[in-house]
Formats: structure tokens, sequence, C-alpha cells
């Protein structure tokens, strides 16, 4: 959902500038590039500039990188016209600078706007190019790489809805890196990856030419959709292939607490969510709970779902499928598929479908210090592993951590692995998402709940995919590995160990 997220990031090769002034120099060699030098005042920010914190921070999703710490840019570029990228794009490399681009910020480790490497680099910020052009007739829609995917989602259902397009609920994210990373959400069982439902792009590469998918060649198309955070080009615009829905779906949020037998109601769920039919979306999220009669800790497991179908089409199946569940009529709602993606994100249903193109309004994920992993579950895991799990949820740290899983199978199993750099398809019963974050007065003792989700992670390995153990790009976790700058004798060996298991 990941939530996760860059367009692009450019690991320039080139000697970093020996220059004590690269800022300056690297504006000179804009306003030669510029074609109205009057413009630079008003899109290029320097560490100078009085906005510049505000604007490096105001779409900032994980305050855990946005401390005094964290290595800032030079400068933030955020270009009108793609005159204004090729430029960057062109100084970056004249003057060896490291370039990132981002589009909703939702990169969990921050490598849209921040580095691990003590050079200099500049920022890209695409939030001025986020135009949305719907055409339902052909059901196609070109995206440009700023916008957001509720900008998206709201776009859509103004003018259909019976159309819809298959990325991920969280409608801060930013549709350049979402799509760049694979990207999955309520359709994915249903219509594959956002990433499998490009039909065209257009790119800027690193020698400033604009590209579209005939001029760009098929292996660099491939690799955009899902290769995610890579050397590719500054993607400005993606050609989508919209789905069908139908103008109701029916939403579900079940709750059970350990008391209420959520530990075998969870182990069954594997066993089950799965094999579902495509047209059904669900989830479990898990967290720990104060319990309603003595307010004694307890592990609650929230069983959700989104079905492309009326109330009355989806109890029966429920009945038949997952029995155990006891889902009835009362815990169903129905809306329009837009809706659904709100409700996912525990919005209150009703809230407007404006809440869509609100960049700055909290959701999961955003506007918090948190750190995530992510995992790939093949086999069922044991009754009693679940039983040793839930007990780390009571420690101080966790009080507000939670896993997610997230059912795979249907249209997943028929794609094949190598038809996009995203590889977790057939075989893969279900994605596991483990997230804990904190309050801004606890970021000093950040290290104790870095700790425990790794000790969370570390408990989980005899239980996840091996060899490699799989990790999706999208929710980017720099305890994979890095490489070392500057290492290009040993950088492709450095890369594989991290490398195979993203893609």
């Amino acid at each position: 959902m990941f939530p996760f997220l860059i367009v692009v990031l450019f690991s320039l090769s080139w000697k970093i500038s020996d220059s004590t002034q690269p800022a300056e120099e690297f504006l000179h060699c804009l306003s030669l590039r510029f074609h109205n030098s009057s413009s630079i005042s008003e899109l290029v920010y320097t560490q100078h500039n009085s906005s510049y914190s505000s604007v490096l921070k105001s779409s900032a999703q994980n305050f855990r990188l946005s401390t005094p710490s964290t290595p800032t840019p030079l400068l933030i570029i955020t270009p009108l016209h793609a005159s204004h990228i090729q430029a960057t794009v062109h100084c970056c490399k004249k003057h060896g600078l490291q370039l990132r681009i981002r589009s909703g910020v939702h990169d969990f480790e921050g490598l849209s706007y921040t580095t691990t490497y003590e050079v200099p680099f500049v920022v890209i910020d695409l939030l001025n190019l986020r135009s949305v052009r719907i055409n339902v007739e052909k059901g196609t829609a070109w995206v440009e790489s700023g916008a957001t995917v509720g900008e998206l989602y709201y776009e859509i259902a103004k003018r259909s809805r019976t159309l819809a397009f298959p990325a991920g609920i969280g409608h801060t994210v930013g549709v350049g890196g979402h799509l760049s990373g694979g990207g999955f959400g309520l359709l994915f069982r249903k219509y594959g990856l956002a990433a499998d439902n490009v039909i065209d792009a257009r790119l800027i590469d690193v020698k400033e030419r604009i590209l579209d998918r005939k001029s760009m060649g098929e292996d660099l198309f491939w690799a955009i959709r899902g290769g995610g955070g890579g050397s590719f080009g500054v993607v400005l615009a993606w050609k989508l292939n919209l789905v069908a829905v139908p103008a109701i779906v029916t939403v579900f949020t079940v709750s059970k607490t350990l008391e209420q037998n959520a530990t075998k109601l969870v182990h069954r769920w594997q066993y089950i969510a799965h094999k579902l039919p495509k047209e059904i979306h669900m989830s479990i999220g898990i967290s720990r709970v104060k319990s309603n009669e003595n307010e004694k800790m307890t592990i609650q497991a929230s069983f959700r779902a989104v079905f492309l179908g009326s109330i009355d089409e989806l109890l029966p199946l429920m009945e038949e499928k997952f029995p155990q569940l006891g889902i009835v009529k009362e815990d169903c709602f129905e809306m329009g598929w837009a809706e659904s993606n709100l409700y996912s994100t525990q919005f209150p249903i009703g809230v407007p479908l404006e809440t869509l193109l609100n960049r700055n309004r909290k959701s999961i994920l955003s506007k918090l210090f948190f750190k995530a992993k992510s995992d790939y579950v093949k086999q069922p895991i044991p009754e009693t592993t679940f039983e040793g799990l839930w007990p780390k949820f009571y420690k101080e740290e966790a009080k507000s951590a939670i896993m997610v899983f997230v059912a795979y199978g249907g249209k997943m199993d028929e794609i094949l692995e190598a038809e996009t750099p995203f590889p977790h398809r057939a075989g893969n019963l279900y994605s596991v998402s483990y997230v804990v974050d904190w309050e801004e007065e606890e970021n000093k003792n950040s290290e104790k709940f870095m700790s425990w989700i790794r000790r969370i992670h570390n408990y989980m390995t005899p239980y996840v995919s091996k060899s490699p153990r799989e990790v999706y790009v999208n929710f980017r976790d720099l305890d994979t590995g890095t490489n070392e700058i500057n290492d290009k004798e040993n950088s492709h060996e450095q890369a594989k160990i991290w490398g195979i298991k993203y893609f």
C-alpha cells in the first residue's frame, strides 16, 4: 500500500565537484539553461532561502527522516515544465551532483529527499507536475508523476462510477514512486498491480531526451514498471489502462481479540484468503488493544475486505468460504469504489470524496515517526508461532505497532514473474508489513523502537520466504543492504546482496 515512494533515484557516477560553492555554480548553470531566468527565483530553493525548510518538509511523510541531523539537499527544484527537469539533469551532470526525485514523498527511508552518503545532492520535487486527464470512452488516463493516488481516484470518480485504477489505498501516495515500484491495492487480485496497467510513459533520460514507450524501447519500459528507485530517468507522466468495477462495492471490518478466538481465525485465514474469488480483497491488521471487560491488554485482529459486488452477493460467499468469521449483514456497508479506498485507510464512512484531494491530511503511514519492513509468506504459519508472537506486542515500544497481512492469489498467480521487475507473483499466500511508530518527544530514543521491529522481523525468519527473503521495493528498508559510495569495483556484487531480495 506502500506505500512507498519516489519516482527514480539517479546514482550518478561523476566525480563530486571540488568547488567550495557547488550551489552557486549549479545556479549559474541553470540560469544559462532556463528559458526564462526570472523563473529561477520562483522554482529553485537554496538552503539560504526563507522558504527552503518549509518546502523540504511540506510533503515529508516519515518524520524520522526530518531531524536536524538528516542530510539535506543543496537545492530543491520545483519544475513547471519538462525543460526545467532537462536543465537540472544537465547541470547535475556538469557539476557532479547526485539527484533525487520526489512525488508523494512516501519513500519509507526518505531516499527521495535525503541521502545515506555524505555527498552534495539536488532534489526535483514534482509537486507542480500533477495533471490528470481521463478519457472515459477509451478507458485510459494520462497522469503526471507529481499527482497523488487520491487525485487520480478523484478525477476518475468524477467522470465514472464504473471505472477505476488498481493502485494503492494511501491517498497521499505519489503516483510516480508508486508505479515505479509496482503498486498494489484493493484491485490487485482482480487486475494485477498498478504497474501491470501502465501502457505508455514519458521519460527524461540521462541524456536529457524526452522519450515515450516507442522511443525508449521495451527494455527500458519494462524497467520503469516495478524497478523502483533506479538509474532509469525521470518519468514525467504515465498512460494508464482503466479497469471496470461495479457502481457498488461492499466493505466490512470485523475485529476479534484473543478472547474471541483471534489466533485460530488468523491461522485459518491463511488457508482461505488467497483462494477467494478475484473480486474480493482481504487483509488482517494486528495490533494490541485494551480489553473492554477489564482494561487488560490483548491482541486484536481486524479482518477487512472490499468486495466488487453487493452485500447480498458477499454474504453467501463468506458463509461458504469462511463461516468461522461469522460475517452478517450488519457488518457490511455498500459504497462506491473510490469511497472504499478512504474506508480502507480508516476514514469514517461518509467523508466527502474531496478528502482524496487533501495532500496534508494525516492518514496511515503519513506524518509520523516510523520504521517499516515487509515479508512474503509462501506456507501457512503454525498457530503456535502466532501464540509466540503476540506477547512481543505487549512491550512498551509496541504500543502503536501493527502488522498487516494482505492476501495474494487471483490475478497475481496468473502474471509471470518476469513480466515486470516486480517478481512477487505466484506462490505467495500473502504479504506481511510491519510498522512501528512513535511520538516526536520519543524520537531521541528511536533506537528502542527500531530494535523492536528488527526483533519481530528476526522472529518471523523461519516462517517467511527464503533464498532470498523477499522484500517489496516500495516498502524500502535499508536494513536489507546498501552500496558503498564510489566503490565501483564491487558495486555489482554489493547490489546483488540486497537487489535479489527486492527483484
